[in-house]
């Protein structure tokens, strides 16, 4: 039952660094937007800078009259002069401007400067207007090579530490693992003998309600055995589909759990209503923890002297279906039964392990599962396995 390290280190040091640098690139994001801002302040000045040398050439023209004034043109930046209603004295400025009151003003990535001048100062104008384009992609860029950085050394610093930090931990899982398995294999040993023995005392000396009994008990611990046993192997054992015979195969678990029932004076029922040799393409092991857990439970549950019936069935869309209705008492919470380590009644037998194996496997399978209770009168499982999952072989 080791944690997958490498699946733990990886889950945990992306939530991590998903965590930091959210809180680290808040920062980045404020600092964002003081570039754009300082870009936009300096773009301004650049813009009054050069109406400054226009203002300054056409000023000087104004001592020579009898010359021809050339206005001043530059690479980046474009300007016009406009009368009152913005119609053109003279402009390099082609697309309509975003707005007609004097100021900074910005349309899509062009920027523009808008400024009175003295009335017929200069050549009858009355606006002198300068348009540049503004790009923040090195403010960007700038941005996500700082953002990359951060996010790639919280990456690595969070993958080397809880690395370092999970080596004490492994270790002790590793421990604990093999001390389980080995009390595992322990317990089979005796278990196995018991059986045995009880069964060569059977045939010696003919059935006795005692040895019954042990028997009976071997087969709850047998179960508990197997269910242990899945979950240590669970994540190291690829448990492979193979067909298998559903008719014969809930004969014989039904012959199984016949001994623990007399104890307690239960009757079990099997019918099935479909052909005779559904042939499931599944898990041996899957199927037999699904099984197992469920008639336990129901067993464990039954009044004495009830009975369980266990039926197979088509349903409308010819899926078919396994249901195991014991007449109990029943579950209190039916939508918790499922959950791990959870007991109906803590005084009972059991670490409430088993169906919630059951569960881990039918997520897995995608098989549904519908559960009926009704406390002091009993509980129904249905189980529909799907018809994908069944192989058509002729009877």
């Amino acid at each position: 039952m080791i944690v997958n390290e490498e699946k733990f280190v990886k889950k945990y040091s992306l939530i991590y660094t998903l965590i930091v640098s959210f809180i680290l690139l808040t920062p980045l994001s404020l600092y964002i937007n003081h570039k754009i801002n300082l870009q936009e302040v300096q773009t301004e000045v650049e813009l009054k800078s050069i109406q400054a040398h226009i203002i300054k050439a056409m000023d000087n023209f104004g001592n020579h009259p009898q010359e021809i004034f050339e206005f001043p043109r530059f690479a980046s930046f474009a300007s016009g002069l406009y009368k009152k209603d913005f119609t053109p004295v003279y402009t390099q400025i082609h697309e309509p401007l975003p707005s007609y009151m004097p100021g900074y003003h910005s349309k899509g990535s062009n920027r523009y400067l808008i400024t009175q001048l003295p009335d017929k100062k200069y050549f009858f104008a009355n606006y002198l207007v300068t348009k540049t384009e503004i790009s923040f992609a090195p403010v960007f860029f700038e941005a996500s090579l700082i953002a990359f950085g951060i996010i790639t050394l919280i990456l690595l610093l969070s993958f080397y530490f809880l690395k370092s930090f999970s080596k004490p931990f492994r270790r002790v899982n590793e421990k604990l693992d093999d001390f389980i398995k080995e009390s595992m294999h322990e317990i089979n040993t005796p278990l196995s003998i018991i059986n045995v023995n009880v069964d060569l005392f059977d045939a010696l000396y003919g059935k006795n309600k005692y040895f019954n009994r042990i028997k009976s008990a071997t087969r709850s611990l047998a179960t508990i055995y197997n269910d242990m046993d899945y979950l240590i192997k669970q994540n190291r054992v690829a448990y492979k589909n193979e067909p298998i015979n559903l008719y014969d195969f809930l004969q014989e678990r039904v012959s199984y759990f016949e001994l623990i029932c007399q104890l307690k004076e239960i009757e079990l029922l099997f019918t099935c209503n479909v052909e005779k040799k559904p042939i499931l393409f599944f898990s041996t092991t899957k199927l037999q923890r699904i099984v197992d857990n469920t008639l336990s439970n129901a067993i464990k549950f039954s009044f004495a002297k009830s009975k369980i019936e266990i039926k197979l069935f088509h349903d409308k869309e010819q899926n078919i279906c396994l249901s195991i209705q014991d007449y109990g008492k029943g579950i209190q919470n039916p939508q918790r039964i499922l959950e791990r380590y959870y007991r109906e009644n803590e005084y009972k037998n059991g670490f409430g392990i088993g169906m919630s194996i059951v569960k881990s496997i039918i997520d897995e399978a995608g098989i549904d599962l519908d559960i009926q209770s009704e406390p002091g009168k009993g509980s129904l499982f249905t189980y529909t396995f799907k018809k994908s999952m069944f192989q058509s072989v002729p009877v």
